[in-house]
């Protein structure tokens, strides 16, 4: 458990080493041995020194105990032989390049992650794990992984409602940041956020998705210009009917009915015929 201590202020300690360090030359001068032992301590104090800097703070050692940490920032003394070991809390962020990982459905695809990140509590981060930083990289890809494997890349075979990977954006983004955190946790570290900056179908597959991709688009696309065209027709009969304009039986309505879905669900442009005989011709 991380306990933050506050040690002696150094500028104090220098003063006193400063002290020390002019006594002992008195005594040398009128040839006492007790200002080589005067030396000796003012010079051993000198190693008890050290600075925290903003963001940063100092895991206290002291013959493998651990003796705090400190984390306001200053000029410090404390005993000679208490080991220092300085610890960075900047909020770093790293990208995670694209890996190789399997959707919900098996398919291939390409991930690329950002994760923001900042040591919490420096106890565990320097005594609970190895080494924090590779910890975060190899825990961030692990979740990775695991977060890629329960939604599918898009809806194809899901149910509309679905998650995915694609659209669903933002709870993608919190259901991985909600995993690093769990993961990085027992290292001591805070994710501060983590989201999804690459997302493409494998090489192997990239082509074909991309066609069954343009199928869907083409085929949601022609389903609404013929749900379009119905209308249209279905108002356009009523409106000549309704005006009395001219009669139609059941073989001119369906063939009015055909060149209007002919005329109005074509890519093409209409080429029109001009009938300059008979209705019947």
């Amino acid at each position: 458990m991380e306990k933050i201590t506050k040690p002696s202020s150094g500028y104090i300690m220098v003063f006193l080493v400063l002290i020390g360090i002019f006594v002992s030359v008195v005594f040398f001068a009128y040839g006492s041995p007790i200002g080589g032992v005067t030396l000796f301590l003012s010079i051993l104090c000198i190693p008890g020194f050290f600075i925290v800097e903003p963001n940063k703070a100092a895991v206290l050692l002291l013959f493998g105990n651990y003796e705090g940490t400190v984390k306001a920032n200053g000029f410090y003394w404390v005993i000679p032989f208490m080991t220092k070991k300085k610890i960075s809390l900047r909020v770093r962020n790293f990208e995670n390049k694209p890996v190789k990982v399997n959707d919900k459905i098996g398919n291939p695809v390409l991930i690329g992650t950002i994760v923001v990140w900042q040591v919490e509590d420096s106890f565990k981060a320097t005594f609970d794990v190895d080494d924090y930083e590779n910890f975060v990289h190899l825990q961030s890809d692990a979740a990775i992984r695991k977060m890629a494997g329960l939604y599918p890349y898009d809806n194809f075979e899901a149910e509309e409602a679905e998650i995915t990977l694609r659209s669903g954006v933002e709870d993608v983004n919190h259901s991985l940041e909600q995993e690093i955190s769990e993961r990085l946790h027992h290292a001591g570290i805070k994710v501060i956020e983590a989201r999804i900056s690459h997302l493409a179908y494998s090489s192997e597959i990239a082509s074909a998705m991309l066609q069954r991709q343009q199928a869907t688009a083409i085929v949601a696309a022609r389903q609404k210009i013929v749900e379009g065209a119905v209308g249209m027709v279905e108002m356009a009969l009523a409106d000549l009917k309704l005006k009395d304009i001219i009669e139609f039986d059941d073989e001119k309505k369906a063939v009015m009915v055909s060149n209007l879905m002919v005329v109005l669900c074509s890519d093409k442009s209409a080429s029109p015929v001009l009938n300059v005989g008979t209705l019947n011709q």
